[in-house]
């Protein structure tokens, strides 16, 4: 088990500009990469992910495309916000997280 690193109140401070940055980022790639697989998971001319408010599609194809995106989205910001975290910490030392 690893140690536990102490995060001081300024990191925490100093790191919010960079992780409300890297969420944004993450939103972006991971609407990117869930287009891919939706029109590749359903090829033809009706590409587009469904919205929830569209009748003409069946509500478990409406949930499908929303559990997917969900997925997606969790692991790209996931991946992306460690990503930051360990940049932060590479620059200033201190981890700002915990």
């Amino acid at each position: 088990m690893k140690p536990e690193k102490q995060t001081s109140k300024s990191a925490m401070v100093l790191y919010r500009p960079v992780g409300l940055v890297s969420s944004l980022i993450a939103g972006l790639i991971a609407g990117k990469i869930f287009d891919q697989v939706w029109k590749r998971a359903t090829p033809g001319p009706a590409s587009d992910p469904p919205g929830p408010l569209e009748t003409e599609y069946p509500l478990k194809e409406i949930l499908t495309a929303a559990a997917i995106q969900g997925a997606i989205f969790a692991v790209v910001r996931t991946i992306v916000n460690r990503g930051g975290a360990r940049a932060f910490e590479r620059w200033t030392g201190e981890w700002p997280g915990d």
